[in-house]
């Protein structure tokens, strides 16, 4: 089988060549991205891959066929929140998905690819992951524009692929995010700021309905993300094509978070607030979770890593050891 995986340098993507290597060793891995960033590539260290190509020459028919390709895994996007330049995100998160999805029908491949809770904005429609809402659904940056945005042309096309899956990452954390900058999970921060300093700071709350660090979030460990497209791919005759939420369906506190990254290293919580930046205030979402109902009525039943168990597996299994996956 020959699977293609876009934004194969990147955070979720080279953890999953690592799922798809261990569990399904006779695949051939296409990575797709740029890569020229020293520390992404650290990412793909120990990694078996058949083939990679410059995200720019996919689509050049010079440089490769599609016609042996069994899946596109399309998850490569300029993810940046704080970006406000949306040329980049009509070039990179729009219009190349469009390309995506228009080599998947040629071709009949089936396509999974990351939408992004980021497309519900503030939540006051609430995270139900039914197709006829999500018209109305107002993102608070153009990150999240970007990602509606396809959501609603996957919806309004008359040729789809044979199967194609756009699935709405909630929180995600885990291994191989040390590249991501400020854009890396809060789980990664916490960690470094308290091996530092031996304290944490979190966001203080501009929102009365919320306490200092009673934001909440549907954190999902990056392992159950694999998980989730392994499940989809293996039954991808029976599995539903559309749009699904990927999330535990549980919203936790960022204290929760804290005290067990705290517990995670073994050290006593000590933890204060500052204000969050203005340049990201207005945006921000201080509450998330994810209706599982729709991906758990097609057969994934597992269930997820709770909030402390992915901590702790993440903190001493690979951040304490600055290990990837």
């Amino acid at each position: 089988m020959s699977v293609i995986v876009t934004g194969a340098a990147g955070f979720i993507s080279s953890g999953l060549i690592t799922y798809l290597n261990e569990k399904y060793p006779n695949t051939n891995i296409i990575a797709v991205d740029k890569f020229n960033i020293e520390k992404k590539m650290k990412n793909l260290e120990r990694k078996v891959i058949s083939r990679f190509i410059d995200r720019d020459e996919l689509f050049n028919p010079r440089e490769f066929d599609f016609s042996a390709v069994d899946l596109i895994i399309h998850l490569g996007a300029r993810t940046d929140t704080a970006e406000i330049n949306v040329e980049i995100f009509n070039k990179l998160n729009l219009s190349y998905s469009k390309n995506i999805w228009q080599k998947c029908v040629e071709h009949k491949i089936p396509l999974i690819y990351a939408s992004s809770a980021a497309t519900y904005g503030d939540g006051k429609l609430g995270f139900s992951d039914n197709e006829s809402l999500i018209p109305n659904l107002k993102p608070l940056n153009p990150y999240g524009d970007s990602k509606n945005e396809f959501d609603k042309w996957t919806l309004s096309q008359n040729e789809k692929p044979p199967l194609w899956t756009g699935l709405k990452f909630f929180n995600v954390f885990g291994p191989n995010e040390y590249h991501k900058g400020r854009m890396a999970s809060v789980v990664f921060h916490a960690f470094n700021q308290i091996m530092k300093e031996g304290t944490l700071k979190l966001f203080r709350s501009h929102n009365p309905d919320y306490s200092d660090g009673g934001q909440m979030r549907d954190f999902i460990y990056v392992k159950d993300i694999f998980k989730v497209i392994d499940h989809i791919y293996s039954n991808k005759d029976s599995f539903q094509s559309g749009i699904y939420n990927l999330g535990t369906g549980k919203a936790r506190t960022f204290l929760d978070l804290a005290m067990s990254v705290f517990y995670a290293l073994d050290k006593k919580p000590d933890i204060s607030f500052i204000d969050t930046p203005e340049d990201i205030r207005d945006k921000y979402q201080y509450f998330t979770k994810a209706e599982m109902d729709k991906l758990r009525i097609q057969g994934y039943l597992a269930p997820f890593f709770t909030l402390e168990a992915g901590v702790i597996e993440y903190v001493r299994n690979y951040l304490s050891k600055g290990q990837s996956f």
